[in-house]
């Protein structure tokens, strides 16, 4: 602050004083004063302030009285000194808070420039995305199918096409093409209300007459159930034929295509014949329905994880047995078919279907009128197993048909089908032609239908012919009904032939003399192996003649003490001969269930021939080994 000015005195002498009040700032000096100066004034003041108080220590050093003044006159201008580095150190910290200042400033316009672009640059970022969509846009108009520029001009109305504008401008065009496309709309929209009146009522109609036929239905059944004593009188069971077609319809094709053409031919042909279906029509239709995805609540799928964890892993011989039931499975359904003979024996024959290996098998069954008497050689005869066997020639239902199925046999470990025919069936050829399958013999059948088909399981390919079937029902029927009769016949012989009786029918009495001495002593069954170990068979096995399918049975027949056979005399060759290559004369009436103990009766007789013919040695002494008993005589042929 300035001092005051003296301006002069009163009347009075008293001094009068202009009072001049100016405010002292500081921070008005900082702006004033240079920086630069006041570091060179702290310098200076630092060096003087170093000077005085290095002249103070040497005055103190002295010793002398007389410096005290001196040294208080250094002291004064050394807090002089003192002052002024207080001011500069006031001046210094200004500067410092206005310089933060301006800094907090300049900091507060860069933050406000910065939010400015981000906010200017998040604009431009949405008017980007905005002007994208514009750019990418799609009018609901290019997902309507519009009519065809030649349509539309030819059917649209002049006052909707316009061609006069539209033809140049396209989008007049397209206006005036979704103009009338929302005319054609509306008209379609008033054809649909009209519609949907019109089925509303037909709908009313259907219900009417479904209300109708339920009442019908019960009207129906009681007199179906009426009618049944006199479908049964009349031989025509409606009712039961019925039923049997409902369930036909969850048949596999192969059994579909056998239970129609059977049917059918037992209808045309065959009274006798009697068709029908057996197993669970429940399981056959489940096998058609898609498998669905469960969700069981947690409670369950706890258990379930807890009994899993508890079980043990299968093993691999169990994993296989499981697969190989799976390769083996039959359908829940079979055909089974009753063929009647005149004499009222009947053959049941139960036909079967293997999903996964697309073949037929067949299981026999023979029941007779009246009881048989039981013959121990007669065993095999009406066997299951052995009943049907070559039926065809060569056909032993042995082996699958299918070559594809041999692939499939390696996967699961099956070596061949033979293992498993006593529980599955035989595979008979015929059997497969009677299911309209038809397998070549060179490749594997392939699959033609997806898995879930209606008439499929598991994809594999079912294709049955009908045609196929048709052309051998007839011919397989009759070979069946024939093989049934001729092994009842021979049953009937075989338990005489065992009590040493050959039977000889009246029709062929004339074939053989009354009186014959040979007599046959013993008659068995043998097997195959005991066949071929004879020394006089090799060569009928070699030349394919004997097979191990076929029955072997042994005669024995006597005359006299001695013993001949094959081996020791090749004169037995010759009666074979006889009785094997003249077999058309033993045939007897037709259909020939005679042969065999024709031959047998012939044997007996070419023996006796052979006996009282054979001249005897006189110089052997003794009775002669087979006695002449009766004179033979031989007629020209």
């Amino acid at each position: 602050m300035n001092p005051p000015v003296l301006l002069g005195t009163s009347s009075q002498g008293t001094p009068r004083f202009l009072q001049d009040v100016r405010y002292y700032s500081e921070e008005c000096e900082v702006d004033l004063r240079d920086p630069i100066k006041d570091y060179e004034l702290y310098r200076d003041t630092c060096q003087e302030l170093q000077r005085l108080m290095a002249e103070i220590q040497e005055l103190k050093s002295r010793g002398i009285k007389d410096n005290a003044s001196e040294i208080d006159e250094r002291r004064i201008q050394s807090c002089v000194h003192f002052m002024t580095l207080k001011k500069l150190n006031r001046l210094a910290h200004i500067r410092l808070k206005k310089g933060r200042d301006q800094t907090h400033e300049a900091k507060q316009k860069v933050d406000a420039y910065h939010l400015q672009l981000q906010n200017l640059l998040y604009e431009v970022m949405h008017l980007q995305k905005e002007i994208t969509k514009c750019l990418e846009f799609k009018s609901k108009h290019e997902e309507i199918e519009l009519v065809s520029l030649e349509e539309f001009y030819k059917e649209a109305p002049p006052e909707i096409s316009r061609p006069a504008v539209t033809l140049a401008e396209p989008h007049q065009q397209t206006l005036a093409r979704l103009d009338w496309e929302l005319e054609q709309r509306k008209r379609l929209a008033e054809k649909y209300k009209e519609c949907l009146t019109s089925k509303e009522k037909i709908l009313k109609e259907i219900e009417v007459k479904k209300e109708y036929l339920s009442s019908l239905q019960p009207r129906l059944n009681s007199i179906m159930q009426a009618s049944l004593p006199v479908q049964e009188y009349l031989f025509m069971p409606f009712d039961q034929a019925h039923k049997q077609y409902e369930t036909a319809r969850h048949l596999p094709p192969p059994l579909y295509v056998l239970f129609v053409q059977a049917s059918a031919y037992g209808q045309a042909c065959d009274k006798k014949l009697i068709v029908a279906i057996e197993g669970s029509v429940e399981e056959a239709k489940a096998l058609y329905k898609p498998p669905e995805d469960s969700q069981d609540d947690e409670s369950d799928s706890d258990a379930e994880e807890e009994q899993t964890t508890k079980r043990r892993r299968p093993t691999l011989g169990v994993q296989l047995d499981d697969k190989r039931k799976e390769m083996l499975k039959r359908h829940p359904l079979s055909v089974t078919i009753d063929l009647k003979c005149k004499d009222d024996n009947v053959l049941h024959l139960t036909f079967y279907y293997l999903m996964n290996l697309n073949v037929m098998t067949v299981k026999a069954k023979v029941t007779t009128a009246v009881e048989m008497t039981t013959a121990v050689s007669a065993g095999d005869l009406l066997s299951p197993d052995s009943v049907l066997n070559c039926l065809y020639p060569g056909d032993h239902g042995r082996k699958t048909p299918n070559p594809a199925n041999q692939f499939q046999f390696d996967k699961v470990g099956i070596l061949t089908l033979s293992d498993y025919v006593t529980e599955l069936g035989h595979p008979y050829v015929w059997v497969q032609k009677l299911g309209g399958l038809h397998f070549p013999k060179d490749q594997p059948q392939a699959c033609l239908t997806p898995p879930h088909s209606p008439r499929c399981r598991a994809g594999h390919a079912v294709a049955a012919d009908n045609a196929l079937s048709a052309s051998h029902m007839e011919l397989t029927v009759k070979l069946l009904r024939s093989r049934l009769q001729s092994r009842l016949a021979l049953h009937k012989q075989f338990a005489s032939l065992e009590h040493g009786v050959v039977p000889v029918s009246s029709e062929c009495q004339h074939l053989f003399p009354t009186k014959i001495v040979s007599r046959l002593v013993k008659w068995t069954a043998i097997t195959y192996e005991d066949y071929a170990e004879l020394p006089y068979t090799k060569d009928v096995i070699e030349a394919g003649l004997a097979e191990d399918t076929h029955l072997y049975y042994m005669a024995l027949i006597e005359r006299g003490t001695g013993e001949r056979n094959s081996s020791n005399d090749d004169n037995i060759r010759a009666m074979e001969s006889e009785v094997n290559v003249n077999y058309k004369e033993l045939w007897g009436p037709k259909p020939g269930y005679q042969l065999l103990t024709n031959q047998l009766q012939r044997l007996c007789m070419v023996l006796d021939v052979y006996l009282e013919t054979e001249p005897h040695d006189p110089s052997v002494e003794g009775p002669k080994e087979f006695p002449q008993e009766k004179m033979c005589l031989r007629l020209v042929k």
